[in-house]
């Protein structure tokens, strides 16, 4: 939706929010010097990938091989499994394998893999088609007994296990600040792409009981969520 913005005008400004990669997507050419008529902020998400594969490896101990379920027409999508391949490996992981769900009509071949594979973990890449079917890979999730990790926290409210991403409460308010800035006179062009500073922990305390699982105490006490 950004991108189509941008291309729709050159003078009106426009603000995004919570974009995986600014640059690789081509909304921008920096995040210091954005130019143009485009800022906002950006999600992190390429430095978030190992941190949610460590949580997914103390939560769970056994040798992992994950399933890693990305968009590869999204432009950040191949980027992001380079990411969890080399995370995987720096962490000991045994596997880490890709799903592609490019349409809605992909998500049967991707459940029909998982069952096949039996992978000990599910890591979803929070793109938007994901995001839309998040219900129904947290109920495939739960019938298969797969735990999940997700990049934002709406998955766990869907009944997703855990996940681990920018606080978007606190993105949206600093979005509002953007918006402010321009509308008193400032400049896109002059306005860095800001990157979260906050980050929330939130685990499925249910999910992970269905799932017939244990939540670390040293995890559990850092979550800034549980969801009873």
């Amino acid at each position: 939706m950004s991108l189509e913005a941008k291309r729709a005008t050159t003078t009106i400004p426009i603000v995004f929010a919570h974009v995986n990669d600014p640059i690789g997507v081509g909304l921008v050419p920096s995040l210091a010097h954005p130019g143009g008529n485009v800022t906002g902020l950006s999600a992190q998400g390429l430095d978030l990938i190992a941190k949610r594969l460590e949580l997914l490896k103390e939560l769970l101990h056994s040798p992992l091989h994950v399933a890693y379920l990305g968009n590869p027409d999204e432009p950040y999508s191949p980027v992001y499994l380079r990411e969890a391949h080399r995370a995987g490996g720096v962490l000991g992981l045994k596997e880490v394998f890709s799903l592609e769900a490019r349409a809605q009509s992909n998500f049967d071949a991707v459940f029909a893999t998982l069952a096949a594979r039996h992978p000990n973990a599910l890591l979803v890449e929070p793109n938007s088609l994901n995001v839309g079917n998040s219900r129904p890979i947290s109920e495939f999730a739960l019938a298969h007994r797969l735990p999940t990790m997700h990049g934002l926290r709406g998955f766990v409210d869907a009944g997703g296990l855990i996940s681990y991403g920018p606080e978007m409460s606190a993105q949206f308010k600093r979005l509002a600040v953007y918006v402010d800035k321009i509308l008193k006179g400032a400049k896109p062009a002059d306005l860095p792409v800001e990157q979260p500073t906050k980050f929330e922990l939130v685990i499925n305390l249910k999910t992970a009981k269905a799932l017939g699982l244990t939540i670390p105490p040293s995890l559990r006490g850092r979550a800034d969520e549980v969801i009873q």
